[in-house]
C-alpha cells in the first residue's frame, strides 16, 4: 500500500488541477495538507476522502481551469 506523503505537484496532477488551485483549495475549502517545513504534503486517502465528500466542488471560477476556458 503506497501510502507517502505526496507533494503539492504530485496532489495536483493526481486531482488533475493546477497547483495554484490545491494551494487555494487548502486555504479557502479546507482541502486536507500538512505544512512540513515551507512545503505542502497531502496523503492521498485523506484528499479522496475530501474529494468525496464535496469538497473539490466546482465553483464557476474554477470550472474548464484544465480544458481552457471557451468564450
Amino acid at each position: 500500500m503506497d501510502d507517502r506523503w505526496l507533494s503539492a505537484d504530485e496532489i495536483a496532477s493526481y486531482l488533475g488541477v493546477t497547483k495554484d488551485t490545491v494551494y487555494t483549495w487548502v486555504t479557502s475549502k479546507g482541502m486536507p495538507g500538512h505544512k512540513v517545513g515551507r512545503f505542502w504534503k497531502f496523503k492521498r486517502e485523506e484528499v479522496d476522502t475530501w474529494v468525496r465528500n464535496g469538497g473539490a466542488a466546482s465553483s464557476s471560477d474554477e470550472i474548464g481551469e484544465k480544458e481552457g476556458k471557451h468564450g
